[in-house]
């Protein structure tokens, strides 16, 4: 906030960017009535509950993409002689508020495509449920994958393959993908629970693929495997780093 000027063009611009997405889902729109057998309010509504998810994620641990980074400047190093655990440091370093921008773009696009649900309690919970629990498997992504760095010094494209791409995954109906492709980001790299099972729900649709319909209710264990899998990658990354020699 020492230099406002640039704080709110960055934040402007974070907004407009993420903005784009949902402009080209609008121009598709245009065009098509449905898309994947999915009107543009539900489509907006799974591009909403996946933007609120990720940008919640990478507000929290965004910065953690940059381990690499750390890593070779010998930043790290001097991280881990302080008495706070070093994932907090981590993910602490150049914290970036304007990425409230992103969960600012997405809770507005949430805000128009709920007002076309019929909301109960039971879909209002879920709703609750899909965006923690999604905010938290993309979180487990952003840090678990990231650990590569460990190893591989700078690898930030492979971790942004699978949650930007993920992201860009899920904003659309996962019946317009082959049945294989559901199957990976199911029981694979469980991509779909951020949004698609829970959102089923929600909205009240069957799954057009005829996956079994209890897959609605399991984006919390999904994100419990996420955040065990992340626990063991990061212990396993700091146990076996041995320092630049810097």
């Amino acid at each position: 906030m020492a230099y406002p000027a640039s704080f709110w063009m960055l934040t402007v611009g974070s907004f407009v960017m993420t903005g784009l997405d949902f402009a080209a889902i609008l121009v598709i729109f245009g065009r098509v009535d449905t898309v994947g057998g999915f009107s543009l309010t539900e489509v907006a509504f799974l591009y909403a509950s996946t933007g609120l998810a990720i940008a919640v994620g990478d507000f929290v641990v965004g910065r953690v993409e940059r381990l690499g980074q750390m890593i070779r400047t010998g930043r790290l190093d001097t991280m881990m002689t302080k008495p706070v655990p070093l994932l907090v440091q981590v993910l602490a370093d150049e914290f970036a508020m304007r990425r409230l921008a992103r969960i600012a773009q997405a809770g507005l696009v949430f805000a128009w495509a709920s007002a076309a649900i019929d909301w109960t309690p039971a879909r209002a919970a879920m709703t609750v449920v899909m965006v923690v629990f999604g905010s938290v498997i993309f979180c487990g992504m952003f840090i678990s994958l990231a650990t590569i760095q460990f190893w591989t010094t700078d690898s930030a494209e492979v971790a942004a393959a699978f949650t930007y791409g993920g992201n860009a995954l899920t904003q659309y109906p996962l019946s317009v993908y082959p049945s294989e492709v559901v199957k990976v980001i199911t029981f694979v790299v469980p991509i779909a629970f951020v949004n698609w099972y829970p959102a089923l729900f929600v909205l009240d649709r069957p799954d057009p693929l005829g996956l079994p319909s209890w897959l609605q209710f399991a984006s919390p264990v999904a994100a419990a495997a996420v955040v065990a899998v992340t626990a063991l990658a990061w212990r396993t990354g700091v146990r076996r780093y041995r320092s630049t020699g810097s």
